[in-house]
């Protein structure tokens, strides 16, 4: 693998995983440790003992299928070179790869309580997640973004580029992470002009920005669109292609809720469980959003949608009025309590 003496210099040893070890935590990749498969990647679940023999860690391992072409192994080093790039605490964790033969996995850490995409859709799985528990997990993408779009070290800027439900992780205390890096892209420092890319999205056209469709100039406000669609899927309860959105609008949610936004008929939309207490005096506590949280929330997340780059806000000024959101929530908590 030619490409992979690139990442020598780059220190990366102490990750270096064997094969031999993969295999025997995955029992020679059985099907009984599959978790997904997607015809270039496969994932498996699996305790690896590799790094504490005494105390086996519970590991997600992404096999990267050799194909006719190099796009697997060119999928494989972009998000290698991602991960070993970002240091913040709502990015998956990257603890290990594998490099033997035509064999290519990342181990990363395992996410204790699924992925978003799990929750849309689920009314029972829903009511877990409190009005104050989904702002939590915006304001943790939104930290997450902002990192990669503006603090980097070296003012490196990174566009993720395929943001979605499936690559958001929620760990054991309901703190979200961004995963899923193989399309991501490096932009230079300062660069305000974004760079010219192929469209990447394929299964999750519902998130594309809709310039970038059209001019195929990736910006980081395309990031900042598809963190918008995913507002509204958290605020409605309910994945952007859902057919209750596809029976309104073959563009899906975020077509049908700038229509309702503009008609004053949003709260329509909004999941009911959340929907009973907004616009009530009195509040239950840990469960529905109180009126102010909810309009400051909404405004955000329809500037995020606005289908021209430019009139949607940075990701800095997401996070601060996310925030802003939270804080009104546990205020009026405070009070009516």
């Amino acid at each position: 693998m030619a490409i992979y003496s690139c990442f020598l210099g780059k220190n990366l040893k102490h990750l270096k995983i064997r094969l031999h070890d993969i295999k025997l935590a995955t029992h020679n990749f059985s099907d009984k440790y599959k978790t997904e498969s997607n015809g270039h990647t496969t994932w498996y679940t699996t305790e690896l003992s590799h790094f504490n023999k005494e105390k086996p860690s519970l590991v997600v391992i992404k096999h990267f299928l050799p194909g006719e072409k190099d796009d697997e192994e060119e999928l494989f080093l972009t998000e290698l070179e991602m991960l070993t790039s970002v240091k913040h605490h709502n990015i998956v964790t990257l603890i290990g790869f594998c490099v033997e033969g035509f064999d290519m996995m990342l181990v990363i850490e395992k996410f204790s309580n699924g992925f978003l995409r799990d929750y849309l859709g689920n009314v029972k799985n829903m009511r877990t997640l409190t009005w104050e528990k989904r702002l939590k997990i915006c304001i943790d993408v939104a930290q997450a973004l902002n990192y990669l779009h503006s603090e980097m070290e070296d003012k490196k800027i990174i566009i993720h580029t395929t943001l979605h439900n499936s690559s958001l992780g929620l760990d054991e205390n309901w703190g979200a992470k961004i995963e899923d890096f193989q399309w991501a892209i490096f932009l230079p420092p300062n660069n305000k002009d974004g760079a010219m890319s192929k469209i990447t999205y394929s299964n999750h056209s519902y998130y594309m920005d809709p310039e970038y469709a059209k001019t195929g100039m990736l910006k980081r406000e395309s990031d900042v669109y598809s963190f918008g669609v995913i507002l509204f899927e958290i605020l409605c309860g309910r994945h952007a292609d859902d057919q209750i959105y596809l029976n309104g609008s073959e563009k899906g949610l975020i077509h049908v809720a700038r229509r309702k936004f503009h008609t004053g008929k949003i709260e329509d939309m909004i999941d009911p469980t959340l929907k009973e207490e907004i616009g009530r005096k009195s509040y239950v506590p840990n469960r529905g959003a109180t009126k102010d949280s909810f309009y400051t929330f909404l405004e955000v997340a329809h500037q995020c949608v606005a289908e021209v780059q430019d009139q949607r806000p940075t990701m800095k000024v997401v996070l601060k009025e996310l925030q802003k959101a939270l804080f009104l929530q546990v205020s009026q908590l405070y009070i009516l309590s």
